[in-house]
């Protein structure tokens, strides 16, 4: 189900956003963000820039199961969507589906990107005492996140990391929906909604999920 760009001249609505959910995470916090999502069960990278993100996702991914890179601001800048999607090194769900009327097909278009082998996105929020908060409007992203997916990689810049849960949720209304909104607008021509929230609070199954937290801004 792949996205066109919206090029009509209809105005965009712009909800007012909290901006000091956009700055970075002391390394103090990060580093404690780190070590209780371990104690959670989550395998963490720390890394320096979204380059470094990049390569390391490159490196983790197999190339003979099937990869589904949810929609992310922090995988498009970082360049990981496009490695995935159109580099040809792997099975990439999305390139696959590319030519597939979603209409049509839409039974087939949810079991395959619930359940993939791998699934590789972001989260809206880590807190320092190791939960992920990732929000949606349609929820197409959260059965993979949950269980779906074999195997789960979650790259985060460290404007992401908060202090708690109740400013995790905060940040997902006053900064991340806002910013979620426009780019729903731009891209599909239709406005966002703040629809589903699921918290991943401790992974249960050794290795499945790996969090790469990048020192540096990056997605919203």
């Amino acid at each position: 189900m792949s996205e066109k760009t919206i090029t009509s001249e209809k105005a965009v609505t712009v909800l007012p956003a909290d901006e000091s959910f956009a700055v970075a995470a002391s390394a103090e916090s990060v580093e404690r963000a780190a070590e209780a999502l371990r104690g959670n069960g989550f395998t963490v990278h720390i890394v320096e820039t979204a380059a470094d993100a990049r390569a390391l996702v490159a490196e983790e991914l197999p190339t003979d199961k099937a990869v589904f890179a949810s929609t992310s601001e922090t995988l498009r800048l970082s360049g990981i969507q496009q490695d995935i999607d159109a580099s040809g090194r792997y099975k990439s769900i999305r390139a696959e589906q590319a030519d597939w009327d979603p209409r049509a097909r839409r039974d087939e278009v949810r079991t395959t990107r619930s359940a993939p082998d791998v699934v590789v996105g972001s989260v809206h929020a880590v807190t320092e005492d190791g939960r992920l908060v990732t929000a949606s409007a349609s929820g197409s992203q959260l059965a993979a996140y949950a269980f779906g997916a074999g195997r789960s990689i979650w790259v985060v810049g460290a404007q992401k990391v908060v202090a708690d849960l109740d400013t995790a949720l905060r940040r997902v209304e006053t900064y991340s929906l806002p910013k979620e909104d426009v780019r729903a607008q731009r891209v599909m021509g239709q406005r966002s909604v703040l629809a589903k929230i699921l918290i991943n609070g401790r992974e249960v199954v050794p290795y499945r999920s790996t969090v790469v937290l990048v020192r540096e801004p990056i997605g919203f």
